[in-house]
């Protein structure tokens, strides 16, 4: 209860609590994202929710000055890519969790945020979680936020987690 304005803190709508069925936990494997899937399996497990965990390969081609110098001097060096993240993308759940939690793991190329998004609505998610690194003024300026730029367009609630030792604790 809001003590100045007498107010529930978050607000009834007519009583019904949303439901939380499906979760999407985008990783870039980082502590962030391992934090982010942390909290997204304690919500399914709360929700009795699947959760649905995506990586983002950014593509390369997208990112070269010429397609053609840097496609050319670096042959397999997007397959390379793509099987190291299949591999830390199977090793983000153990066989039981993806078991508990009817998980399913994409990988897909592109723009991290176009693409999570994207996901997010194919996958009809009810909540996406993801780590946010928390960069500098100059760093954000420069290179921009994944994860803001998903709050803004997600067609779900995103929740964001900065960084692991500021988890919740259970007793």
């Amino acid at each position: 209860m809001d003590a100045v304005l007498g107010k529930p803190l978050i607000p009834e709508r007519s009583g019904i609590m949303p439901t939380i069925s499906t979760i999407l936990v985008a990783t870039d494997f980082s502590e962030a994202s391992d934090a982010a899937l942390n909290y997204a399996k304690s919500l399914a497990t709360a929700f009795g929710a699947t959760v649905h965990v995506l990586h983002v390969l950014e593509d390369l081609a997208a990112h070269a000055w010429t397609t053609e110098v840097y496609v050319a001097a670096l042959p397999g060096v997007h397959e390379e890519m793509e099987k190291q993240a299949r591999e830390r993308l199977d090793a983000c759940l153990t066989p039981a969790e993806r078991e508990a939690f009817k998980a399913q793991l994409a990988l897909r190329t592109g723009s991290a945020f176009v693409e999570i998004v994207r996901h997010a609505r194919d996958v009809k998610a009810d909540l996406l979680v993801m780590g946010t690194h928390g960069r500098g003024a100059i760093a954000h300026m420069l290179l921009g936020s994944v994860a803001e730029r998903v709050v803004r367009k997600a067609p779900c609630p995103v929740l964001t987690v900065r960084q692991p030792e500021h988890a919740f604790v259970h007793p």
